[in-house]
Order: C-alpha cells, then sequence, then structure tokens
C-alpha cells in the first residue's frame, strides 16, 4: 500500500495503516492538493468485483479514477466514480469482471474540501484470487 500524502507526516494518527484497520475511530487523512491517491499492490493477481469506501463528510472525492495493471506493465484506466460527499459507506461495481490485476491505483480527483483534503475511514477491494 502506498499513499499521496498523510496529513502533517502524522503517521501514526493519519497514516495508511488506518485504512484497513476496521476501526471507526481512525482514518486516512491526506494532506493538501488536487491529486491524492492510494495505490495497492496484491501478492498474487486478483479480480476486483466490488470496491467499497467511507468518506468523512466535507472531505470526500467528487470523482475516483480506479486503473490498473498486471505486474511490468503501466497503469490503465478502468473506471470513474462519482461518490457522495457522504460519510455512509459506499459500494461501486465498476465494470472490470473480466480484468485481472497486482495493482489497482484509486486517484480522488477531486475533493470536496476547499483545501483538497480527502479522509477515508474504510477501504475495501473485494475480488477472487487467481
Amino acid at each position: 500500500r502506498r499513499v499521496s500524502s498523510v496529513l502533517n507526516r502524522d503517521v501514526k494518527h493519519f497514516g495508511k495503516q488506518h485504512l484497513f484497520d476496521g476501526s471507526e475511530e481512525t482514518c486516512w487523512n491526506s494532506d493538501q492538493g488536487t491529486s491524492q491517491w492510494v495505490t495497492l499492490d496484491f501478492p498474487c493477481p486478483v479480480k476486483v468485483s466490488q470496491l467499497h469506501i467511507q468518506f468523512q463528510g466535507g472531505f470526500s472525492s467528487r470523482l475516483c479514477t480506479l486503473e490498473g495493471c498486471r505486474t511490468g506493465e503501466e497503469l490503465v484506466k478502468i473506471s470513474e466514480l462519482y461518490p457522495q460527499d457522504s460519510h455512509a459507506m459506499q459500494i461501486s461495481f465498476p465494470s472490470v469482471e473480466e480484468t485481472v490485476l497486482d495493482k489497482l491505483r484509486i486517484t480522488f480527483g477531486s475533493s470536496t474540501d476547499f483545501f483538497g483534503r480527502v479522509v477515508v475511514y474504510h477501504l475495501g477491494v473485494l475480488g477472487e484470487r487467481l
């Protein structure tokens, strides 16, 4: 896992580990900027079927671009998602049923926050290991 930035470089409180810890008390909080992202490298190829994401209302993304690739290849655009500015869990079904990935990048292109910060409490990628 890699992320574009962490608020004030405070990895302990706002780092990428909080995307997947299952706690409602913790989150990944990006720093300021116009384009934030999360990159996931899978240990084996996967066929992605769903993306679960929970933002903090007021710090969500208006546009999420999904890109993916196999090991050694360049990232290719898979889908664009338009999340709601809400704290509710959002479930997306991108049309990637036939796409096998080793790497997935989610780019948050437009934040609802004036300074471009994005806050994510939960990120889940569901699919099938191949």
